[in-house]
């Protein structure tokens, strides 16, 4: 790798802290070695998870951890520092500094604060700082958060114009069954296209932290659709991080970016705003979508819930398959025509292509 690489690698609570559900010290201090060992070719910023678990760990006094937002805001306040403490110690035995960086989804959705928080980081890379990213779960209204951080790292990685991105996990990568329950699992080492079957292995949510591999297959979907490629592997795998870095192969399950991808607000239109109702379009509205056109108000059928002006909506054809994903020009509502003064629903700009491969 002669050129200098930009990576964002990803590090998920199951991994981040131990069993006691404290900053499991010893492998962020593994993981920090390993990146100082890369760091004459390679920027890296790391996206952090495990802040509640760390913080409920020092005040939870042994009770369940809770399940109430609001406490669950208050216990990240507590954790996050105990996080960063880690995070500081394991770099600060290589000589490095890093930086704490808390990003909302406002910061994607809003250009100025998509810049702020570009020039931020790579403001952070060129001072020689290693920044650790976390979701702002402290303030987080519930309504606009993501919930885990393997999306955040998508986002981060598109951010930053990071060639490649690492998620960590307490899993060896994508297997082709749960390996809790068939014995006969074995690893997926290459994925080229992320189809529904395949995200169906992923299965649910993870018991420790809010993400799970459904969530990393997103992540990695997410990624991949602005060209950057995707691994997803075990956080205790020897030397993971230096092979990742160095170009080498390291285990777990890769994904191969997209020749064609998105721009930033259309990736957080695609992935990472949720979507508030279903437009259903006729035949020739959805071969226009195809075709990278806007979506007129004459191509839509039926209107399925309701969505305000500048909210996201998914669009379907006749059978009910998803077309695409858009933020609506004029408010719709159930079982109401819609009236768009100059015939366009959602612009192109506004609209993302679901069913390309």
């Amino acid at each position: 790798m002669g050129d200098r690489s930009k990576a964002v690698i990803k590090i998920g609570t199951s991994s981040v802290t131990g069993a006691d559900g404290r900053p499991n010290a010893d492998l962020l201090a593994s993981l920090a070695a390993q990146i100082e060992t890369c760091a004459a070719f390679s920027d890296v910023v790391v996206v952090s998870s495990g802040a509640v678990n760390a913080g409920w760990a020092t005040i939870g006094k042994g009770a369940p951890r809770p399940t109430d937002l609001a406490v669950l805001q208050a216990v990240s306040a507590v954790g996050q520092q105990m996080l960063m403490r880690a995070w500081a110690d394991g770099f600060d035995a290589q000589g490095r500094v890093v930086g704490q960086v808390l990003l909302a989804p406002h910061d994607f959705e809003s250009r100025s604060q998509y810049l702020h928080a570009r020039q931020t980081l790579t403001q952070l890379l060129s001072l020689g700082v290693v920044p650790i990213v976390n979701e702002n779960d402290a303030v987080a209204d519930d309504e606009i958060r993501w919930g885990d951080n393997d999306r955040l790292a998508a986002l981060v990685a598109h951010l930053v114009g990071a060639d490649r991105l690492l998620i960590l996990t307490d899993t060896p990568g994508l297997l082709t069954a749960d390996p809790r329950h068939d014995v006969n699992a074995s690893l997926i080492e290459v994925v080229t296209e992320i189809d529904a079957n395949l995200a169906a292995l992923a299965g649910g949510p993870g018991s420790v932290g809010l993400g799970g591999m459904s969530s990393k297959i997103q992540a990695a979907r997410m990624a991949t659709w602005s060209g950057v490629e995707t691994v997803i592997a075990g956080a205790t795998s020897e030397g993971v991080v230096q092979r990742f870095l160095s170009g080498l192969d390291a285990g777990g399950t890769t994904f191969k970016a997209r020749e064609a991808t998105l721009s930033a607000r259309k990736l957080w239109i695609a992935f990472a705003v949720a979507a508030v109702a279903t437009l259903v379009v006729d035949e020739g509205a959805a071969a226009a979508i195809s075709a990278d056109a806007s979506l007129l108000s004459v191509g839509v059928s039926d209107v399925r819930g309701n969505a305000a002006l500048g909210e996201a909506v998914e669009v379907i054809n006749q059978a009910g398959v998803l077309v695409a994903k858009g933020i609506v020009r004029v408010g719709v509502s159930q079982g109401v025509a819609i009236a768009a003064a100059d015939g366009v629903l959602i612009h192109r700009d506004d609209l993302v292509v679901l069913n390309a491969s």
